[in-house]
């Protein structure tokens, strides 16, 4: 059964923020965790400068909230907040899960897919469109609260 869809922006307009953005794992964790957004944001913001400023190429962009941050700098966050990840796919093995309810476990989870976080609860996508492509999108894993 494919999963289903929820409109949710994870608070950013409420933030203050306009406009359409590739925001996908700021929106995602926001929505997950229950985390303000906006703090979720400033968070990656910092963890993102930390990351740029050791990176050994000069003219490497550090990522952006707004735009797109690193899975370096999503699993620091999420690490410290005590949320694990779950692989569900390996080299050479296939898609084994896809973007749906049946397959994804219960609670609130943030899905990786290819160039793409969500927020999962409860097997219902939270995320600014569908980006389950009926049901055939692969996740590569997930992070989960360990608590």
């Amino acid at each position: 059964m494919d999963s289903q869809f929820v409109y949710d922006d994870g608070g950013r307009v409420n933030a203050g923020f306009k406009g359409d953005t590739g925001d996908c794992s700021t929106r995602a964790v926001a929505i997950a965790t229950g985390n303000p957004y906006q703090q979720v944001y400033a968070m990656f913001a910092a963890l993102a400068k930390v990351e740029h400023a050791t990176v050994k190429n000069p003219r490497a962009k550090a990522g952006s909230p707004r735009t797109g941050v690193s899975m370096k700098v999503i699993k620091a966050y999420l690490e410290t907040i005590g949320w694990v990840w779950t692989p569900t796919m390996a080299i050479g093995q296939g898609c084994t899960v896809h973007l749906r309810n049946d397959e994804l476990p219960a609670g609130r989870i943030i899905a990786r897919c290819s160039r793409h976080l969500v927020a999962v609860i409860d097997g219902v996508i939270h995320d600014t469109y569908d980006s389950s492509r009926g049901g055939t999108r692969c996740v590569y894993g997930y992070w989960q609260d360990a608590s």
